[in-house]
């Protein structure tokens, strides 16, 4: 099964002088964007294709299609059966995995460079990404794991918050639906939903191509054009619809724990609002750089009302949330969430201190260097970039960008994003629900 992971990294990570990339980009004939970088340091070669494929595309009525379809990818493609496919990668050393989110469906690949075994590890990966099979009796098999697999998550008090939460955050908007599915809407999808879905959303015109490593331009381009070559020209997926702010309300839903799990947040923003590097670099210090954080200072130093406290911006492709979050014992739930909302009213009226945001500048900043030591890492952002469209010299301007943050900037973005009367508020334990 192609490894999930979901990429959650607000591109938080800023590139050093000495680091610089030179990102070249390009579309395929087939209409893919492809966005390469050249390194001949080692031997290996990393390959991303993503597709606005996310659980935000699921269909009305059923949700986990999404999610299903990129599960199912390398569970038979081209006549060679999942095991078939597993022991040719292990044969050249080659490594498949994925991404899955919201926004994003997506495969990655990592082989050596070597003409033999990369050549191995591309067949299998156009296979995968152009030919697969869906068995039925497979379809049958991952449709009962990802059932099962959110029934278990269903005793997990985080999970249910985390669910809660974006229902509440976001309605009716596809970013309520949740990465894993329905259970119920996933019992009744058929193998004709999945080819459907996959001929829709894995197109070439929907591809996103990224290539990093040890190759050269004309190696790129012509991997590049292969891949994309045997995918279906289904047009490019419309846009997401943009999420409306959310109402404030605050829901408790009663579950057998021994600590309440609270998250309170709004709709924030997407990936390329002008806004982000503000409100990240403000963020830092508000609950995003741990024991540095005013949260983890009010919550847990001074109170001892949780191990950790913490809050994020999630930008997507459309606004994603801004969530603050902590756990708690059951009895003094109400006293930390007190705690925590204060700590943000104040930081949304006063901002950072100089002192604070020098520190959060300077240890964003200064802890690139172990951030990209892998073309692994680097893949990630390149991928990122294009799927998001972000601009080419994004990693070059990144310290000038978080440098350029000034406490008015900071108090700006917070006050035009995050109102303090109007959030959303989700606990789950207890036996209390409202």
């Amino acid at each position: 099964m192609i490894k999930t992971f979901c990429v959650a990294l607000l591109l938080c990570l800023p590139l050093s002088a000495q680091a610089a990339l030179t990102i070249q980009h390009w579309h395929t004939p087939h209409g893919a964007q492809v966005i390469f970088v050249e390194s001949h340091e080692l031997p290996i070669l990393d390959v991303s294709v993503d597709f606005p494929a996310g659980s935000a595309r699921d269909p009305d009525g059923q949700a986990g299609l999404a999610q299903l379809t990129h599960i199912l990818l390398d569970q038979g493609a081209g006549g060679l059966s999942d095991t078939a496919i597993a022991h040719r990668l292990a044969d050249v050393g080659a490594v498949l995995g994925g991404t899955f989110d919201r926004d994003r469906g997506g495969v990655t690949l990592r082989t050596l460079s070597s003409q033999a075994e990369k050549g191995a590890a591309l067949d299998i990966l156009a296979h995968v990404l152009q030919q697969p099979d869906f068995p039925q009796a497979v379809v049958k098999r991952e449709k009962q794991r990802l059932i099962a697999g959110i029934r278990e998550a269903e005793a997990d008090p985080g999970t249910v918050a985390d669910k809660a939460f974006y229902r509440a955050l976001y309605g009716t908007h596809p970013y309520a639906h949740d990465e894993s599915g329905d259970p119920v809407a996933i019992a009744k999808l058929t193998r004709g939903d999945v080819q459907t879905f996959y001929r829709t959303h894995y197109s070439a015109p929907n591809a996103v191509i990224s290539l990093m490593g040890d190759i050269s331009r004309a190696e790129a381009e012509a991997i590049a054009a292969r891949l994309a070559g045997g995918l279906s020209s289904a047009a490019a997926a419309p846009a997401l619809p943009k999420p409306e702010p959310a109402r404030a309300n605050e829901q408790r839903i009663a579950f057998p724990s021994t600590q309440s799990h609270v998250l309170v947040g709004a709709v924030g923003v997407a990936r390329n609002d002008p806004d982000f590097f503000p409100l990240f670099v403000g963020n830092y210090v508000l609950g995003g750089g741990g024991f540095d954080s005013r949260l983890m200072r009010e919550v847990r130093d001074k109170r001892g009302y949780a191990y950790s406290a913490y809050s994020y911006f999630m930008p997507m492709m459309e606004a994603g949330p801004f969530q603050l979050g902590l756990q708690t014992k059951l009895a003094q739930t109400d006293d930390a969430l007190k705690v925590a909302r204060t700590t943000l009213r104040q930081f949304i009226a006063d901002g950072p201190s100089e002192a604070e945001l020098k520190q959060a500048k300077d240890n964003l900043t200064g802890g690139f260097p172990l951030r990209i030591d892998s073309n692994k890492k680097i893949l990630e952002y390149l991928s990122l970039i294009g799927f998001y469209k972000l601009p080419l010299d994004y990693l070059d301007t990144w310290v000038d960008k978080v440098n350029a943050v000034d406490v008015a900037t900071v108090k700006q973005a917070f006050a035009r994003h995050i109102d303090p009367d109007k959030l959303v508020t989700v606990i789950v334990g207890g036996e209390r629900a409202r």
